[in-house]
């Protein structure tokens, strides 16, 4: 059992590898160059080749340029390889131990590479080229580049160099490089055609990673059961030019290392594939954003002697295959409907049958209309300022997809994009009902010139009386606002068609340019007087622009500020204000200049000067009358805080005095001494004093001196007697009764009992009879 078993897996791995091996290319390196431009790479009998050369690897049997074939998991079948080792290398696995590759340094790179390279430093360089005269207005091949630089960071600072070589024969212009990304003129290489690359470190020492570099021509890496034997390659890419039919031209198809001979690279040109076309361009279509314009004669030309070559133009039907255009048998062929289109071109003297293609699809017409602006003059010279824009919807039928390019004087500046009008919303015409020209274009390009002819406005807004208003704030600077709808439009509107639209503007120019439009409620900025213009519109046409003149006047008459007055009770007063205004009116119905009242409130008296501006004055009139004084309010027995407050009524402003000499306005006083008072209050708007008001203000002395001297000998109240019935009792500091008076005592002289008491303090007790207590101490001193 274990013996089948081995048996059966020694065919297994037989079998793999032999698969795996007829998928790798087979590379040739004995054929010659004769047969791999003539036989291999050419595929056109509409081609004349001559002069074919190469060279290469010098070293015997291993030559660097050679025919290959290939299985069905190779992009080519068949084909030739240049490669920068001996071009049996090329062939396939793919082994990475390996891919350093050999350094020859007798083998010199190519001069003709390292110009149209930009470098001095390729080396070890395959060249193949030949002459050949095309019979037709295009070549093409196809290929793809592959290189053993793709590895590691070598992208990222790396690459081997090649490149396609074409010039005319016998001229002295530079060769032009095939081998270019589509549509530009970036040389393919390692260093151009890259995914990203992360940094890495290589034996302890950091080498930066790139970013991605045109990826999407990177084919991807190859890995060891790859067919050829390079780290990765690009995607198949087609080198082609438009070339004179009957020229000589001269290709070099060249590949070369760079400077470090290391890590070799390959081009591998597709058998066959090198063709003799005629080219009409790149499709006209939506999808390669190239169609081509409604009503645009669309000539398809083949530029080919029409002596020399028998012509057939084919389109294809419904069912995709091509059917011969009946009576198309010259060298041209106008496009007038959608489609696919191929012209054969046999040449006459040989078996050359050059072709071409071409799929053709026309846009919608643009929709344009002529149309008008109607502008205003404001010097009747009939050269004005036009905003051109102002019709770009209309031009372009409100499409929103067709754009606006400009505007033009000429016609023919507009077909051909040229001195086009710098500034269309101020633009001014050079003669009256001059015609401007727009250019309208779809996403294509395709465009139409619509007509726009700018006419000057005949109407005329009749000429305004001044509007005046009156300056109606508090501060008269001769600046005031005004309601321009209601003042002034209702005005001016009066005879003009119905429908019309206006606005204001601050100068002449502002409004033929409709720029800086005033608000409705405009404030003047030059005082008293100021002009502005309105511009009357009717729908996008101007119907004039005329001068408005507002005036503002102003009225501040002197003495004329607010008043306020006292009326004493039971009284009349005369209000008045000076005499000469256009009107007055009170607001107690008066209408002269005076009125005569006796009651308080607010009078307001409303004069007019002789443009109807009116000013407002109020009087404040306050009642008033003479105050009564009902009682006070006494602080008395408290030495320096003695305080009497008087209590009174009465609607008046009063000042308040306690002898009827010094007042205050005040009604408290402090620090008042003992004594009789008669309190007074007097208006202070002059209506009259109040009654006299009588109040006693009582204080006891702090200390008596009872010495015999006639002066301090007894210790008594003042003024007490006036005060009803009381009691006093004076006591020692032990609370013994030493004395009690009445009203009918004089006072207490310091003798107790016959005998003289000693120096010290005393107390005492006031009782009044109608029950207030006052108690204190003071001191007797000999």
């Amino acid at each position: 059992m274990n013996y089948v078993k081995a048996i059966f897996l020694i065919c297994l791995l037989f079998h793999v590898g032999s698969t795996a091996s007829a998928q790798n290319i087979t590379v040739d390196p004995t054929v010659t160059p004769e047969v791999l431009v003539k036989n291999i790479l050419i595929n056109s009998s509409c081609l004349s080749i001559e002069n074919i050369n190469a060279s290469g690897n010098p070293t015997p049997g291993k030559q660097s340029y050679a025919s290959f074939t290939a299985g069905s998991n190779f992009p080519f079948s068949n084909g030739l390889v240049l490669s920068t080792s001996a071009s049996k290398n090329a062939e396939g696995p793919y082994n990475q131990a390996t891919s350093i590759g050999e350094r020859i340094l007798s083998w010199n790179g190519d001069q003709d590479l390292n110009i149209a390279l930009g470098t001095t430093t390729s080396t070890q360089a395959t060249v193949l080229e030949f002459d050949f005269t095309p019979s037709t207005n295009s070549i093409s091949f196809n290929y793809f580049f592959a290189s053993n630089e793709y590895q590691s960071f070598y992208p990222c600072s790396y690459s081997d160099g090649f490149a396609f070589l074409i010039k005319e024969v016998g001229t002295s212009e530079p060769y032009k490089n095939l081998a270019v990304l589509p549509n530009s003129t970036i040389a393919v290489s390692a260093t151009t055609v890259h995914p990203k690359i992360n940094s890495i470190i290589v034996e302890g020492t950091p080498k930066p990673g790139c970013e991605a570099n045109n990826e999407n021509y990177f084919k991807g890496y190859n890995s060891p059961s790859s067919p050829i034997n390079y780290a990765g390659q690009t995607v198949v890419m087609n080198a082609s030019t438009d070339v004179v039919p009957n020229k000589k031209y001269h290709l070099k198809l060249v590949v070369a290392d760079d400077l470090t001979r290391n890590f070799p690279s390959a081009v591998f040109i597709e058998g066959g594939s090198f063709l003799s076309k005629i080219n009409f361009g790149k499709d006209r279509t939506f999808a390669s954003d190239n169609p081509v314009c409604f009503g645009e004669n669309f000539v398809l030309d083949t530029k080919l002697n029409a002596a020399d070559y028998t012509f057939k133009w084919y389109v294809k039907d419904a069912s995709n295959n091509y059917v011969l255009i009946s009576g198309a048998t010259t060298s041209t062929y106008a496009v007038i409907t959608p489609g696919t289109y191929k012209v054969e071109a046999t040449l006459n003297s040989a078996s050359c049958t050059a072709t071409g293609e071409i799929s053709v699809e026309f846009t919608q017409e643009i929709k344009s209309s002529n149309t008008s602006i109607v502008q205003c003059d404001d010097n009747t010279d009939g050269i004005t300022i036009f905003n051109l824009t102002k019709v770009e919807n209309i031009v372009k039928n409100n499409v929103s997809q067709i754009t606006n390019q400009g505007y033009y004087e000429t016609l023919s500046n507009a077909i051909n994009k040229t001195n086009l009008i710098l500034n269309p919303k101020n633009y001014i015409n050079k003669s009256p009902n001059q015609i401007v020209y727009a250019r309208i274009e779809n996403a294509y390009g395709c465009f139409a010139i619509p007509q726009i002819t700018l006419n000057i406005s005949n109407y005329v807004i009749p000429d305004q009386a001044p509007f005046e208003t009156c300056d109606g704030d508090e501060k008269q600077d001769g600046l005031y606002q005004f309601d321009l709808n209601q003042e002034v439009t209702s005005k001016i509107m009066a005879g003009l068609p119905s429908g019309l639209v206006v606005n204001y503007y601050l100068t002449a120019n502002d409004a033929l340019t409709e720029t800086n439009p005033l608000p409705n409620i405009f404030k003047n900025t030059i005082p008293n007087s100021q002009t502005i213009y309105v511009r009357a519109v009717n729908g996008p046409d101007c119907y004039d622009i005329a001068p408005v003149e507002l005036i503002i006047h102003t009225f501040d008459p002197p003495n004329f500020e607010d008043e306020t007055l006292y009326l004493c009770k039971g009284e009349q007063m005369t209000l008045s204000v000076a005499t000469g205004f256009k009107t007055y009116q009170w607001s107690n119905g008066d209408t002269v200049n005076s009125t005569l009242i006796n009651s308080a409130g607010d009078y307001k008296i409303s004069v007019t000067d002789t443009n109807d501006c009116q000013k407002t004055k109020t009087f404040k009139v306050i009642l008033s009358e003479p105050a009564v004084i009902t009682g006070a309010d006494i602080k008395d027995f408290s030495g320096i805080d003695n305080t009497v407050k008087i209590i009174y009524t009465g609607v008046g402003n009063y000042k308040f005095s306690l002898d009827g000499s010094v007042f205050q306005d005040d009604p408290t006083f402090t620090q008042v001494s003992s004594g009789i008072y008669n309190a007074v209050a007097r208006d202070k708007n002059g209506c009259g004093i109040s009654n006299s008001f009588s109040l006693y203000v009582l204080d006891y002395p702090r200390f008596f001196t009872p010495n015999g001297d006639g002066y301090n000998d007894l210790w008594a109240i003042q003024n007490i007697d006036q005060m009803p019935d009381y009691s006093i009792s004076i006591f020692n500091r032990y609370g013994k009764l030493l004395k009690q008076m009445t009203q009918n005592s004089s006072g207490w002289n310091g003798i107790f009992n016959g005998q003289e008491l000693p120096s010290d303090d005393y107390w005492f007790t006031l009782l009044f009879t109608n029950g207030k207590i006052v108690k204190g101490h003071f001191s007797l001193k000999r």
